[in-house]
C-alpha cells in the first residue's frame, strides 16, 4: 500500500512538471473533520484523492499503536521530499505544494511533518476510554440542557400569547359589541399568535441546530458531520454578512435620499395646505384643487425618488430582480388599465368643477347629494336614501346637472306647469298660480316667483310656475308643497286643471268644494 501510494505521488508530481499547462486542483487534507494543510494536484490525478489517500495513510499510522509518533520524519524518495511515519510512506511534497504555500519544499515538508505528527497524537488521545466517557457525559448534559431550554421557550411564548388573549378580550369588553373593534381585535390575535407560533419554531430550531453542533463535535466521528452542520448554518449568514457589509454605502445613499424625499413632501404638503386654507392665493387656481394637486405632485415626487434610488438597491442589477420587475409591470398594465381611466377622470372632474361634496346632482338618470369623491368612484346619496356608486370614467363620458353650483348665490328655480282651458282668464292663472307659491314656506323671497306660459295646446293653455329655492336638498319637499298648494288655490276659485289631457267639457266642473277638502281619511291640520 505503501509503495503504490508512494508511486501515486511520484506519479502526480512527474505530471505537474511534464504539463505545466494543465489547471492544478487544490484540496484540502482532513482527519477526525480538522483540516491539516492543502495539496494540489494536475486534473489527470485530482487533488481530492490525492488528499484522501494521504489522510486514510495518516489514519492508518495513528490506527498502528505499535508506531511512535516521534518515528514521523521527512526524507528523500526516488529524488523527492517525501514525509514517513516509520516504514509508511504519508505524502510526497511537490513543487506545487510549495507554491501553493509560498514556501521552498524543505520548509513546506517540515511544517507538515509537524502536522502528520501531531494528527497522529490528537486522533489517538481523542479515543482514549476517558475521552470517550467524558463527552458521553457531556452529550448527555447538553441533550438535558436543550430540553429544558426548548421546553422554557414552548412555555415563555405560550404564556405570552395567552397574556395577549386576556388583554384583547379586555379591549372587546370595554368596547361593547361594536363590530370593528372586534373584527380589529380578532385580526389581531391571529397576527400575534402567528408571530409568536414562528418564533416558537425558530427558538425550537435554532436550541436544535447549536445541540447537535456540540454533541457532533463531541465525538472523533461525527466531528466531521459537525462540521459540515456548521458550514450549513453559518456559510449562508457569512454570505448575508458580507453582501451586508458590501451594501451598506448604498443602504447609507438609500437613507439619505429618503429623508430628503420625506422632507419635500412635507413642505409641498404644507404649501398646499395653506392654498386649500387661503394663505397664500394662486392666480386662476382654486382652494379645492390643492390637495387633489398635492397627491399628484407627491406621486412625481416619490416615483422620482424611486428612479434615483433603483440602481442602489441591493440585487436590483440581479436577474431575479429585474424579471419580478417585468412580472409586475406586465401584471400592473393588464389589470389597470380600467382603474388608470377611472383615476384620470376623477382628477378631470376636480380642475373642471363639475361638482364637489355635499352638492345635490343627477348624473344620467340618478339623482341625489354627494356623499365621497374618490379616484376611482364617486358616491351618490339619493332622495330615497339609497347608496349609489358610479365609475369617474363614465361620469367624465357623460352629462351632469350640478342643482347647489348656482344655488350658492343666485338661488334655484323650481318650475312646474299646468294645463288650464282657455275659457279661464290667463290673468286669474298667473294671479292663482303666485298665490300658491307665496303659500309655500321655503321658497325663497328672491328672486320672486314668476308665471310663463310654455305653450298654447289644442285644448289647453301650458303654464310654467317659476319659484326660488336656496336649498337644493329640498327640492322634493318644496315640489311636493308647492303642488299642494297649487291644488288648494285651484279648487278655491273652481278653475279646473286640464292636463294631463282634455276630451269634452264636464257637466259640473272637476273641482273640489272647499267643504271636502278634508274628507276621510284626511285631517284637518291642527293651528
Amino acid at each position: 500500500m505503501a509503495v503504490l501510494a508512494g508511486l501515486a505521488s511520484i506519479a502526480a508530481a512527474a505530471a505537474e512538471g511534464s504539463h505545466p499547462e494543465q489547471e492544478l486542483e487544490q484540496a484540502a487534507v482532513e482527519l477526525d473533520g480538522r483540516t491539516l494543510f492543502h495539496v494540489r494536484s494536475p486534473s489527470s490525478f485530482p487533488a481530492k484523492e490525492r488528499a484522501a489517500g494521504i489522510a486514510g495513510r495518516i489514519e492508518a499510522a495513528a490506527r498502528d499503536r505499535t508506531l511512535d509518533p516521534a518515528s514521523v520524519r521527512t526524507g528523500t524518495s526516488d529524488g523527492l521530499t517525501a514525509i514517513f511515519a516509520g516504514p509508511i510512506r504519508i505524502m510526497v511534497v511537490t513543487d506545487a505544494d510549495a507554491q501553493l504555500e509560498q514556501t521552498p519544499v524543505s520548509a513546506l515538508a517540515y511544517a507538515n511533518e509537524a502536522r502528520v505528527r501531531s494528527a497522529i497524537v490528537d486522533w489517538r488521545a481523542a479515543r482514549t476510554p476517558e475521552r470517550v466517557r467524558r463527552a458521553a457525559l457531556l452529550a448527555a448534559g447538553a441533550t438535558l440542557l436543550y430540553l429544558v431550554a426548548a421546553a422554557l421557550s414552548i412555555w415563555l411564548t405560550t404564556r405570552l400569547g395567552q397574556r395577549v388573549e386576556r388583554a384583547l378580550h379586555a379591549r372587546v369588553r370595554t368596547v361593547g359589541i361594536q363590530s370593528f373593534a372586534i373584527v380589529r381585535a380578532e385580526r389581531i390575535r391571529t397576527a400575534v399568535s402567528r408571530l409568536l407560533n414562528l418564533l416558537r419554531i425558530l427558538a425550537l430550531l435554532a436550541l436544535t441546530v447549536v445541540w447537535l453542533i456540540y454533541v457532533l463535535e463531541l465525538f472523533p466521528r461525527t466531528t466531521g458531520a459537525g462540521n459540515v452542520l456548521i458550514r450549513l448554518v453559518v456559510t449562508p449568514l457569512e454570505t448575508l454578512g458580507r453582501g451586508f457589509v458590501a451594501a451598506i454605502p448604498n443602504l447609507i445613499f438609500l437613507v439619505v435620499v429618503y429623508f430628503i424625499v420625506r422632507l419635500v413632501l412635507r413642505i409641498t404638503r404644507l404649501f398646499f395646505e395653506a392654498v386649500e386654507r387661503g394663505k397664500v392665493a394662486l392666480d386662476h387656481f382654486e382652494p379645492e384643487w390643492a390637495m387633489p394637486t398635492y397627491k399628484i405632485v407627491r406621486l412625481a415626487i416619490v416615483v422620482l425618488g424611486l428612479v434615483i434610488a433603483y440602481p442602489y438597491i441591493p440585487g436590483s442589477d440581479s436577474a431575479a430582480f429585474k424579471g419580478m420587475s417585468l412580472f409586475l409591470g406586465v401584471v400592473f398594465s393588464l389589470g389597470s388599465s380600467t382603474a388608470i381611466s377611472n383615476i384620470i377622470a376623477g382628477y378631470l372632474m376636480t380642475y373642471r368643477r363639475a361638482f364637489r361634496e355635499g352638492d345635490r346632482v343627477k348624473i344620467g338618470d340618478v339623482m341625489g347629494d354627494v356623499t365621497a369623491m374618490r379616484l376611482q368612484v364617486t358616491h351618490l346619496r339619493t332622495t330615497k336614501n339609497e347608496e349609489v356608486v358610479i365609475p369617474n370614467s363614465q361620469i367624465i363620458n357623460g352629462h351632469v346637472i350640478n342643482y347647489s353650483t348656482l344655488a350658492r348665490k343666485e338661488g334655484l328655480l323650481l318650475h312646474t306647469t299646468v294645463g288650464i282651458g282657455y275659457e279661464t282668464p290667463w290673468r286669474q292663472v298667473e294671479a292663482m298660480l303666485l298665490e300658491a307659491a307665496r303659500r309655500t314656506e321655503g321658497i325663497a323671497a328672491t328672486p320672486k316667483p314668476f308665471v310663463h306660459q310654455e305653450s298654447l295646446g289644442d285644448f289647453a293653455v301650458t303654464y310654467e310656475l317659476n319659484a326660488g329655492c336656496d336649498d337644493p336638498r329640498r327640492m322634493n319637499h318644496l315640489y311636493s308643497a308647492l303642488h299642494r298648494n297649487i291644488l288648494d288655490v285651484f279648487n278655491e276659485y273652481g278653475v279646473a286643471i286640464m292636463t294631463p289631457a282634455y276630451e269634452v267639457d264636464p257637466e259640473e266642473p272637476k273641482v273640489v268644494p272647499k267643504e271636502k277638502w278634508y274628507l276621510p281619511p284626511a285631517r284637518p291640520e291642527k293651528g
